[in-house]
């Protein structure tokens, strides 16, 4: 039985779909003016691990992830740049992409672009103002009237009255309430614009999430998730906005994604510690970056630093120097059932004996709120048996806790390298070459005896980072750092 955490009751909630076998949800995405950081990364790796979960108990999911590619940011850094807003957003989302396909995020299943869909912005915006919930004011933009909507603030549970206290009264103010926030926004010169019943203009930014998620999942869906800034104000607008045109309760469950701090402190480019997914991946293959996203649950803070991704390299590590210790040949059992050997579809093999209780306990795990530091506790549980078995000489035992660990690991979108490619890290072809050319060398001193030889190729490797291990599979080496 799943549960999932809901922002809106502060509780944990048995999941239960408005279609039975079916889920759809919907994933703020990113405003595409610059490269994605690591906060991104959070929020593409966490709902990734949620998708691919939901479709593990068998529900069939429509993962919808918006493009934000209006918006002032956008236009502000392509006028700085001079160029097209257009070719910018191009130009972003195609890097979005290049980054997430690294994180092995699985793409959504729609991925709607807000200027795809302004007629139905405009179409949503007329039906507020019909309702009575926004109206046009004399500078030509259009406002949600916050006051007309009585459930405001449920879901970040703020109070109206403590709002309307602390709201700021701007001169020569248009709205009617400070509280109000627009709709749609009237076109300045150079500005992208569309023509509207209120003028040439463009979305505000809230509205475009209420319109492309009811457009592609209908008025009332399952899941809406994000990071969790985005709780207030702008998942508190899309309630308002989207109940307020439909007249139907917006989502079922909410989930937002914990904050990333650096060094304990906030993410913020004026404090200097802000890191693109193209940074992190200069230093740290895009495995440990994942690794180290799903070693902390999704909605706790995440602790940015090169000691917190060392230590997801390490356990990493550990894990593929399992694996690398097994020939998945010797978990065939002819005539069995259970698990596909990889590479090896048609030949069934037998699960341990004690499968079930490690099965058991990491479903238990990620069906508890995607719990996957409880779920990879298991996975560490795994390895340390199949290590101890190797060691005992049950080879074939091992290798099938080898094979469960890799499988259950799958699940989570890890361990599914080629165990020795991961532990060479990320190495150039001429390296590569000149490593294999010494340890051909080193075979041939051992073959002959000649462990003096042996010793002295393999310290040249040493000073050079290479570690090298000696096994009954053969020579292996790996990156020593």
């Amino acid at each position: 039985m799943l549960v999932i955490h809901n922002t809106e009751s502060k509780k944990k909630e048995v999941f239960s779909p408005l279609h039975p076998g079916e889920v759809r949800m919907y994933v703020c995405g990113m405003t595409v003016y610059d490269y994605c950081h690591i906060g991104h990364a959070r929020v593409l790796v966490s709902f990734d691990v949620v998708t691919r979960w939901l479709r593990e108990c068998g529900y069939k999911v429509t993962h919808v992830r918006n493009i934000t590619d209006i918006d002032d940011k956008i236009i502000k850094r392509a006028n700085e740049n001079g160029e097209d807003f257009n070719a910018l957003t191009e130009r972003f989302i195609a890097a979005m992409n290049t980054d997430a396909d690294a994180l092995g995020v699985i793409r959504p299943d729609i991925e709607p672009k807000a200027t795809e869909y302004v007629a139905e912005i405009i179409a949503m915006v007329e039906k507020l103002i019909l309702n009575g919930h926004a109206y046009a004011a004399r500078n030509g933009d259009v406002y949600y009237s916050v006051s007309s909507f009585p459930g405001y603030g449920r879901l970040s549970k703020r109070n109206l009255e403590d709002l309307q206290a602390g709201a700021r009264v701007e001169v020569d103010e248009v709205k009617n309430d400070p509280l109000d926030f627009v709709l749609w926004k009237a076109a300045k010169p150079g500005e992208p614009s569309w023509d509207s019943p209120w003028g040439p203009g463009r979305p505000g930014w809230h509205i475009e999430c209420s319109a492309m998620s009811t457009c592609c999942l209908g008025n009332h869906f399952d899941i809406h998730g994000g990071g969790g800034d985005l709780q207030f104000p702008h998942h508190e607008n899309e309630i308002a906005q989207s109940e307020g045109a439909t007249g139907e309760q917006y989502v079922n469950t909410w989930m937002h994604v914990g904050f990333v701090q650096v060094n304990d402190e906030k993410m913020s480019k004026s404090l200097g510690n802000f890191f693109t997914i193209r940074d992190v991946l200069k230093h740290y293959t895009p495995e440990v970056l994942r690794y180290f996203i799903i070693a902390s649950h999704y909605r706790s803070p995440l602790n940015y630093s090169s000691e917190a991704l060392d230590n997801a390299k390490a356990s990493l590590e550990r894990f593929y120097t399992t694996l690398a210790s097994f020939d998945f040949a010797d978990a065939i059992v002819a005539g069995s059932a259970n698990v596909a050997s990889p590479g090896r579809a048609e030949v069934a093999v037998t699960e341990p004996d004690n499968a079930a209780d490690y099965r058991q306990r990491f479903v238990a795990a990620m069906n508890d709120d995607f719990n996957t530091p409880e779920a990879l506790a298991v996975l560490f549980e795994l390895a340390r048996e199949a290590n101890r078995l190797e060691k005992a000489g049950q080879k074939g035992e091992g290798a099938r806790h080898a094979l469960l660990l890799k499988n259950l690991g799958g699940l989570l979108g890890l361990l599914q390298q080629d165990p020795d490619s991961f532990r060479q890290g990320d190495t150039d072809a001429g390296l590569v070459s000149e490593v294999e050319t010494v340890i051909a060398r080193i075979a041939a001193a051992r073959a002959a005896k000649d462990f003096a030889r042996s010793d002295v190729l393999r310290d040249e490797l040493k000073a050079r980072g290479i570690a090298v291990e000696f096994s009954r599979e053969g020579i292996k080496w790996r990156r020593a750092d």
